[in-house]
Order: structure tokens, then C-alpha cells, then sequence
């Protein structure tokens, strides 16, 4: 008779060390019952958890970094007002120039007007800038998609959505109605005399595009003279766009401006002005990181209620192993380990499928795509030509280790159960 390898070097009334991995492995084999089928459903519900966390995580961490880079790629990272008019910018741009990380700077104009093109009003905002001074703040040459970077004289750029949408195109002609304007009909009303003002006429000479549909659809570019012109501001401007070396580290710049500025002038950063937008996505992303973490919670109570029933079913076992000297810290153990292994084995494969998916996301979408035959990522709506995809390696390692964690802790309730088995009550009737 071959001695059993477990049992060569135990002494006697002990069992093995090795016996809990043994027995949960053994546990883990497939067979024809209904326990086994629990048991595979749980590991694929651990695979699929972890597959779809990461993968959505991963798209949602692209979405807020394309977003980011867009904003600030169209926007000033801080902006320094008083909230009314500042006058004599000159001297207030020269001071911020000297500034330790202060890369450009530039005065601006910026507020809603009428537009009329083709027999239709639109109410775009009208950012009045310095042509070469911009260049300094925003690259906005690399945005045109049509004309040329030119301000001079009664010149504007559009934002293509808003082109597309009135039929617009370079060299068309703009009627703008602005402040100047509505405040010249309310003094000819109120002096009774009976002259209309006439509106203002800018040329399109070129058109950009942003990628973002808000600033595409909304916002007219002409310079900061026309715009002084149709606000009534003289040589005031409402603010000055500062562009620094860090954008992500405005906030430092923007707390030590502040502290020199006398009230009500102030600075505030491109995360001030998108805070809505970014808390927005920041929900989002929280809110589909708990949904789809009940897939995982679901595979392991799934695992809990197989291991509830191979307690159920292996009483008499657990009693004989009891009886031959197994501690209860050794059955605790098999189930533990049950879990631990589940666990692993699970996440390691939606670990695996995950590095598979995500490098191949938009063949996949292109795939379903031309099966189903609806557009899913259209790129006139999210304004992306692929799904944009950021792996962020500290939090696939906390998915990972939380799900190996509910594993464990699934396979807890009934390994303490079967830990508590008296071997006289397991085997009375045997």
C-alpha cells in the first residue's frame, strides 16, 4: 500500500500543513453538479467585475484627460479681474510677466452679443484679444481648420459647429449687435429723437475648431479693438489671460497673485471656471465604479452560498477530519483558501482580458458597430475620433485587491461554520 504524501512527515494526531490547500483545490475541480456550475458562475462574475471596472475606469480616465487638455488648450490656465473694467492693463501685464512661472499674458475682452447671419440671431460670445499678445496664452493658429489667423480690421473666427449649423464659410459676412449698440437705441429713445444705430459688420476670415462643442458652437474670436469698440470700453479691458509652465499647479500661482492683488481684483484658474464640469464627471465616474462593483459583490455572494453548500454536503468529512486531529484553524482554512483561490484565479483573468480589451477598444466598437449598424461613439456627439483610454496602474491594483478581498471575506461565514463542526454531532448517525 502506497503511504499517503500528506501524511509522511505529520506526526502522529496532527494533520499536515498542506492539507487545507489540498482540499480546497480539490473543491475547485469541475464536476457534474450544481455546486460546481455556483462555483464557475462566481469566478466568470469575478472575471466580468473586474474586466468592466477597469475598462470603464480606464475610458472615464480618458474622457477627463482629453477634456482637460481641450479646455486648457482653448483657455487661459488663470485669469486675473477686478469683475467690472480694468483699466490700464499695460501696467498690470508688465508685473505679472515678472512672476516665477508666468509663461505669457494677455488682455482680453469677453461677453454674450446678437449675431445675424442669414436671416437667423444667434447670441455667440465675443472674446475680444490682442492677435500676437494671445499667441503668447492660447496656440489658437492650431485650431484653424479653414482661412487665416487674421484679426486686423473688422475681421472674426468662428467655431466650425456654429458655421456648419448657419451654412457660414470664410469671407462671409457677420451683423453683430453688442451693448454699444443697444445702449445708443435707449439714449435715442430717451432724447426722442427718431435715428437707429447702425449695427456692426465683421468679415469671417477663418473658422476653428476646438474638438469641444461648447466653445465650436459659441464663441466668435475678433480683436480686442473691435471688441472695446462694441462693449463702450475705451482702452478698458475685462481681464488679463495668463498662461504658466504647470497648468496643474495653477492653483499655487493663483493663492500667491491673490495675496498681493487689493480687492476686488482677484485671479481664478481654468479648474475655478470648469469646477462644475469636472465634479460632473468626477460623480460620474464614482457612481459607475459602484454599479459595476456589484457584479463582483454578486459573484461572491455566489461563492458564499457554493461554499454554504459544500459545508452542508461535506459535514460528515469535516467531522472524520476533525476526528483524525484537524484543528479548526486548518478547516477554516479550506474554505478561506476556497476564496482566496477563486479570488485570484478570477481577477487574474479579467486582469488578462483587460489588457486585451483596452489596447483593441475601437476595433471592438467598430465590430459592433457594423453588426448592430448603430453609430455608438459617434464623433459629432463627443467630439473624439477614438475612445480616448488612460491606465492608471494604483487603481487596477485596488480593483484587484478588493476583489480579492470580497472573496475572501465571502468565503468567511462559511468557513467559520464548518470550523465549528463537532465531530461527535457530524458522525452520530454514521
Amino acid at each position: 500500500m502506497t503511504p499517503s504524501p500528506y501524511a509522511a512527515d505529520a506526526p502522529p494526531g496532527r494533520m499536515p500543513r498542506s492539507l487545507p490547500g489540498f482540499l480546497a483545490l480539490r473543491y475547485l475541480r469541475p464536476r457534474r453538479s450544481f455546486v460546481s456550475v455556483i462555483t464557475l458562475l462566481s469566478l466568470l462574475g469575478v472575471t466580468l467585475g473586474v474586466l468592466v471596472l477597469v475598462v470603464v475606469l480606464a475610458v472615464m480616465a480618458g474622457f477627463e484627460r482629453e477634456l482637460q487638455e481641450k479646455i486648457i488648450g482653448f483657455n487661459a490656465h488663470l485669469v486675473v479681474s477686478n469683475g467690472e473694467v480694468l483699466q490700464h492693463p499695460e501696467r498690470e501685464i508688465a508685473r505679472l510677466l515678472k512672476e516665477p512661472g508666468v509663461e505669457g499674458a494677455a488682455p482680453f475682452v469677453s461677453g454674450p452679443v446678437l449675431a445675424e447671419y442669414a436671416d437667423r440671431i444667434t447670441t455667440p460670445i465675443l472674446r475680444g484679444i490682442d492677435p500676437e499678445a494671445e499667441l503668447a496664452v492660447i496656440p489658437l493658429r492650431r485650431y484653424l481648420v479653414a482661412g487665416k489667423y487674421n484679426l486686423q480690421a473688422d475681421s472674426v473666427l468662428v467655431g466650425d459647429e456654429w458655421a456648419k449649423r448657419n451654412g457660414a464659410t470664410v469671407g462671409d459676412r457677420v451683423v453683430i449687435y453688442a451693448p454699444r449698440h443697444l445702449q445708443a437705441l435707449r439714449e435715442s429713445a430717451d432724447s426722442g429723437r427718431k435715428s437707429i444705430p447702425l449695427p456692426t459688420e465683421l468679415e469671417i476670415s477663418g473658422i476653428f475648431r476646438t474638438g469641444l462643442f461648447e466653445y465650436d458652437s459659441s464663441f466668435f474670436l475678433t480683436s480686442l479693438r473691435n471688441a472695446q469698440y462694441l462693449y463702450s470700453l475705451g482702452h478698458g479691458v475685462h481681464g488679463i489671460a495668463l498662461r504658466v509652465k504647470d497648468p496643474m499647479a495653477a492653483d499655487r500661482l493663483k493663492a500667491k497673485l491673490n495675496t498681493s492683488f487689493a480687492p476686488p481684483m482677484e485671479a481664478i484658474t481654468w479648474m475655478d471656471q470648469n469646477r462644475p464640469l469636472f465634479t460632473a464627471i468626477a460623480v460620474e465616474k464614482a457612481t459607475m465604479a459602484v454599479i459595476l462593483f456589484f457584479i463582483i459583490l454578486v459573484a461572491a455572494f455566489g461563492l458564499c452560498s457554493t461554499l454554504i453548500t459544500i459545508t452542508a454536503q461535506k459535514r460528515r468529512e469535516i467531522g472524520l477530519l476533525k476526528a483524525l486531529g484537524a484543528t479548526d484553524s486548518q478547516v477554516l482554512a479550506i474554505f478561506i483558501v476556497h476564496g482566496l483561490v477563486v479570488g485570484l484565479l478570477g481577477t487574474t483573468l479579467g486582469l488578462l482580458l483587460a489588457a486585451v480589451t483596452l489596447p483593441n477598444l475601437n476595433l471592438l466598437r467598430d465590430l459592433i458597430e457594423r453588426v448592430v449598424g448603430i453609430d455608438l461613439f459617434s464623433a459629432d456627439v463627443y467630439h473624439f475620433a477614438t475612445i480616448p483610454v488612460v491606465i492608471d496602474l494604483p487603481q487596477i491594483l485596488g480593483i484587484a485587491f478588493t476583489a480579492i478581498l470580497l472573496c475572501v471575506c465571502a468565503a468567511w461565514i462559511p468557513a467559520w461554520n464548518a470550523a465549528r463542526i463537532l465531530p461527535a454531532n457530524a458522525l452520530r448517525y454514521e
